[in-house]
């Protein structure tokens, strides 16, 4: 996340409330009465980079740990805190029991009788009819009968619950148990009961549903809005996340892998808080595989934020991200490859992108350290594509890279601006991968439509200079309502729903430019809060082509817009044609779990479908034409808008 911005260890919650009167009383370029031409040139184009919008995953907001990661226990290890301070079992609570916390060969709960209980991650989400596998590693010096039990959030009633009965656990033994759940409850808690008196040691207590994304782990219905949009790629596992406060806690993807039992977790000093890693290198991996994008790994080239290696040092951090690569894209039977085929895949993963660090370009030991690992790589891996942290769109870039990373959050008004960015950037050199930008402070909110369409406009700049700019993702991803570290992101969640922000609606207006062809549209206007783009894409599912025409109004007035689409052949009938809207009466408006899609887009059939047309743009609004350039018929999509195949 943006450090240099604003420093990602700053908690950035920003509520605004009311009218934003810049934006209300003023953009008064657009008359309301005006007729604005745009003219749109079918016949010739350029194509977009098929990288071209994808996404980035920071492990921030509890966005992995209680979030995309199934796993429904907190601190299932007993672990948060690190070896050194191994007494925080939060947020596991006893009763009418003595529990306590020692080391023994690994870091362990003990209950001597009766109960011991967690809520989760702000409780578990336990629908009925539904499996969850619970693993549990016990040892005790005589028999155990243990109840493994998930019920409502104070106890009762009991939504599942079965036994673990065994009469020598005298070493550590893997217990499994399998609970369907005869009933729902949103805030639910694992349940560890036994009335015989003794000594029982847990470690390592972990429960998820079996009903996964793919079956790999990850949370079905918040993935799924990421499959929506049509990744191309995904940046991973963050920004900061990546760095750490201090060395000492960045993320270190050796300690990632493997069984998870075995992974020993730990603590993210920028974001705060504990995670066991179960979500790891190899998940994100995984997840890119199954979202049929690119991985771009993120790896710590020496530098935190409080601490650097000297160059003259940094040759073990070099070597892990060798090994790293290995892991990924090894053979099977290779030292890291070996690792990975031991986890279920023994065909490589489709690794072609690092990013060497994350906005560490100002720190002193940067560039020499970038070095030792760009000569490395380029040795072992000619074709791997290495993303420097240095901003190279005003200025030439002193070392080598095939992209350079471009970093933006900053007020409606100057992102909006923002849409010609690129428009000057030289086109020679390593191209421009923008993997993190987003509206913030007043104008964003915890979501707004404001920030949204400033985004859209931005983005609209961005296809417009695919040529030079290759990738670009918002930041950040996910929020868990229960911890919100940063403001805005583009989907909201809790332990049972979920929506999408405006943002992320923008992201849908945007799923098909990748690997589709540019045309020329220009507005004819003296209006700066207007821009267009239009592209032609041809659908993997009916094999049809598609002129899609994106339209922002950053304006406060309505606008008469007229269309002229030239270079269609005879053949090429505007049929079957639709109209999507986002807008909402309020610029500040914002959707919430009790009004998820208060703003969210508005399909129609676009009536007067032809070459030339009228259409009105609302104030304060992203518009996206979709002509079918073929005589047959669109089919409507259903209500919900998870349905709707335009946007």
């Amino acid at each position: 996340m943006g450090f240099w911005k604003a420093s990602c260890s700053v908690l950035l919650v920003c509520f605004f409330v009311g009218l934003c009167s810049m934006y209300q009383c003023s953009a008064a370029e657009a008359d309301a009465n005006q007729t604005v031409n745009l003219i749109v040139n079918a016949s010739s184009g350029r194509p977009i980079p098929e990288t071209l919008f994808g996404i980035f995953f920071e492990e921030i907001n509890h966005a992995g740990a209680g979030g995309i990661w199934a796993e429904l226990v907190s601190n299932r290890g007993f672990e948060a805190g690190g070896q050194n301070t191994p007494s925080n079992i939060a947020p596991w609570l006893h009763s009418e029991c003595m529990c306590s916390v020692t080391v023994r060969e690994i870091i362990s709960a003990q209950l001597v009788e009766l109960e011991y209980t967690i809520p989760g991650f702000w409780g578990m989400n336990i629908e009925q009819g539904k499996t969850y596998k619970v693993v549990i590693y016990v040892r005790s010096p005589g028999s155990i009968n243990v109840s493994v039990s998930l019920t409502s959030s104070d106890g009762s009633p009991i939504l599942a619950t079965a036994n673990i009965v065994d009469s020598d656990v005298s070493n550590w033994t893997k217990k499994e148990v399998l609970l369907e759940a005869k009933g729902t409850n949103h805030k639910s808690r694992l349940q560890l009961t036994t009335s015989r008196k003794g000594v029982i040691w847990f470690d390592q207590v972990s429960a998820m549903p079996l009903d996964t994304y793919k079956g790999h782990g990850f949370q079905k219905e918040l993935i799924e809005m990421l499959e929506d949009i049509k990744p191309q790629f995904i940046r991973f596992p963050g920004g900061c996340f990546v760095e750490g406060e201090w060395l000492r806690n960045a993320f270190r993807w050796k300690e990632s892998i493997g069984p998870w039992e075995e992974r020993p977790g730990h603590f993210g000093d920028v974001w705060m808080y504990w995670t066991d890693d179960g979500l790891g290198y190899f998940e994100f991996l995984q997840l890119s595989e199954d979202l049929g994008a690119r991985p771009i790994w993120v790896f710590n080239n020496g530098i935190s934020h409080r601490d650097e290696v000297d160059t003259t040092t940094v040759s073990p951090f070099v070597q892990e991200a060798i090994d790293g690569l290995e892991f990924a894209r090894g053979a099977s039977d290779s030292k890291w490859g070996s690792v990975r085929a031991a986890m279920g895949h023994p065909e490589p993963f489709d690794l072609k992108y690092v990013a060497v660090g994350n906005e560490d370009c100002r720190k002193k030991n940067y560039r020499g350290n970038y070095l030792e690992f760009y000569d490395a790589i380029k040795h072992a891996y000619p074709d791997i594509k290495i993303i420097s942290n240095c901003d190279g769109s005003s200025h030439s870039l002193d070392h080598p890279a095939d992209y350079y990373d471009f970093h933006i959050y900053t007020s409606a008004s100057h992102l909006f601006s923002m849409t010609h960015q690129f428009d000057h950037t030289s086109r020679s050199g390593p191209k421009a991968f923008v993997s993190e930008y987003a509206v913030t402070g007043k104008d964003a909110g915890t979501g707004s439509l404001l920030a949204a369409l400033a985004e859209a406009g931005f983005l609209i700049g961005l296809e417009k200079n695919s040529d030079i700019v290759e990738m670009a993702s918002y930041a950040p991803l996910f929020v868990n309502a229960n911890d919100r570290r940063w403001n805005p992101d583009a989907i909201v969640f809790n332990s049972s729903m979920h929506y999408g922000t405006p943002s992320y609606w923008v992201q849908k207006f945007f799923r098909e430019s990748s690997g589709a062809t540019l045309l020329d549209a220009k507005l004819q206007t003296n209006s700066s809060s207007l821009v267009a783009s239009a592209i032609t894409w041809t659908s993997s599912v009916d094999g049809e082509t598609y002129l899609k025409i994106k339209i922002v109004n950053f304006g406060n007035r309505q606008v008469s817009l007229k269309v002229s689409v030239d270079g269609l052949g005879l053949n090429s009938l505007l049929s079957g044609s639709t109209k999507t809207v986002l807008t909402s009466s309020n610029v500040m408006d914002e959707n919430s779990f009790t009004d998820p899609n208060k703003v969210a887009p508005d399909l129609s059939l676009l009536e007067n479908a032809d070459r030339d047309m009228n259409i009105i743009l609302s104030p304060y609004s992203l518009t996206s034409l979709d002509l079918l350039t073929e005589s047959n018929n669109i089919r409507m999509p259903q209500a919900n808008s998870s349905a709707r195949p335009s946007i």
